[in-house]
């Protein structure tokens, strides 16, 4: 019954992330992202079962909760940049790289809209406690995928540094290379500034169209549609080429949602708008990460997702925190209004620097093959 403390324990599952995720990029570069990979799932596969067991103790209090979402939110501070730096390692050709990731991203998104309505008829016909009890059988299937891959053993460090030496080359490298910069920054805003719409959702619905759960349900039904339908878009492409000039045009779509939602007082017309809102999310986060994913050394891989992850996930619970403060003052449309703008005017800046970007990364392209040298070196 207390909003409050449900966003503590949102707070508590993302904030890890924020704090731990650089170091855990250092020690991904050094290590073997395939065994950690089997090592978060099988601790994600304990925490559940704990969920389970407070659950049906029958005494369940808050802190338990907060606590085992803080454990979950530091094995994701792991489990998130290796994920994503052994995706990698799974694609033999990086011109199929970003096909994988919109892949990849698809499913994600597929999985956050079966999940919650199959949660929620668990939920009608049992009670929570077998929805804890489906998440952690769920992990034993993924572990054993993971046993049954076969990977190439990869190349070890075997004379690493001081953690701190590594976490300072890795943030030399990543802010010292303007493309990797630029697009970490202007993730970093749009999940500050635009992707706490979802924290104040309830609210909006509540108050602005007088709505219940069914339309909290639809509303963000809606942005996990139009993300299917980014992420669908994505995988189509043959290549990664275009993908820069996508990101601002993804993140003023975005922008130009969020403005447009916060403004709607009609139900089907916000519906539309938040499939917008899905749509350039996705369109941002896969293209992001793509770009990323062709252009940093593999030795740094770890070190720059983990950033990645900070920058999309670990700014998050800030930006919650803020929104959740600010709507408080000034009410929950213009927080939404004033988060769209900022992610507008962040479109804006990004676009001004293309030239800029596209001149930097696309001898990158030709080296890997991915783009012919003919092509002009506006192009990326």
């Amino acid at each position: 019954g207390s909003a409050f403390v449900l966003g503590v324990v949102g707070f508590s599952s993302q904030i890890p992330t924020f704090l731990f995720a650089a170091f855990a990029g250092v020690l991904i570069d050094r290590w073997n992202r395939y065994y950690i990979l089997i090592a978060t799932q099988i601790l994600a596969l304990a925490q559940a079962l704990l969920m389970v067991l407070v659950y049906y103790n029958g005494d369940i209090q808050v802190w338990q909760i907060v606590l085992l979402s803080a454990f979950l939110g530091c094995i994701n501070a792991f489990e998130n940049p290796s994920r994503q730096s052994f995706l990698i390692e799974m694609v033999e050709k990086k011109k199929d790289i970003g096909n994988a990731i919109a892949l990849n991203s698809s499913m994600v998104n597929g999985a956050r809209l079966l999940g919650p309505s199959i949660a929620g008829i668990l939920i009608a016909v049992s009670d929570e406690g077998i929805c804890f009890i489906v998440n952690g059988v769920s992990f034993i299937f993924v572990i054993i995928s993971l046993f049954l891959m076969k990977v190439s053993p990869r190349k070890k460090n075997i004379n690493p540094r001081p953690i701190f030496k590594e976490l300072k080359e890795g943030f030399v490298y990543a802010f010292g290379f303007k493309p990797i910069k630029n697009i970490l920054f202007l993730l970093a805003l749009t999940s500050l500034m635009g992707s706490p719409y979802s924290v104040l959702m309830p609210a909006f619905t509540k108050e602005i169209l007088h709505g219940g759960a069914h339309t909290f349900g639809f509303i963000m039904g809606a942005a996990g549609f139009g993300a299917i339908i980014g992420a669908l878009f994505l995988a189509s492409r043959k290549n990664i080429l275009g993908l820069c000039r996508l990101i601002p045009v993804a993140v003023g779509v975005f922008g130009i949602g969020l403005i447009s939602f916060s403004l709607s007082r009609v139900f089907a017309l916000s519906m539309v708008m938040m499939v917008f809102v899905g749509f350039g999310m996705m369109i941002q986060i896969a293209s992001s990460n793509s770009i990323l994913q062709t252009v940093v050394d593999d030795d740094k891989r770890g070190r720059v997702m983990s950033f990645f992850a900070m920058a999309f996930i670990g700014t998050a619970p800030i930006g919650s925190f803020l929104a959740g403060s600010l709507a408080e003052l000034i009410g929950v449309p213009k927080t939404m209004l004033i988060g769209g703008v900022a992610c507008l005017v962040g479109a804006i800046v990004f676009k001004y620097k293309l030239p800029e970007f596209a001149k930097l990364i696309s001898p990158i392209y030709i080296k890997l093959g991915i783009m012919p040298e003919e092509i002009s070196k506006k192009e990326c």
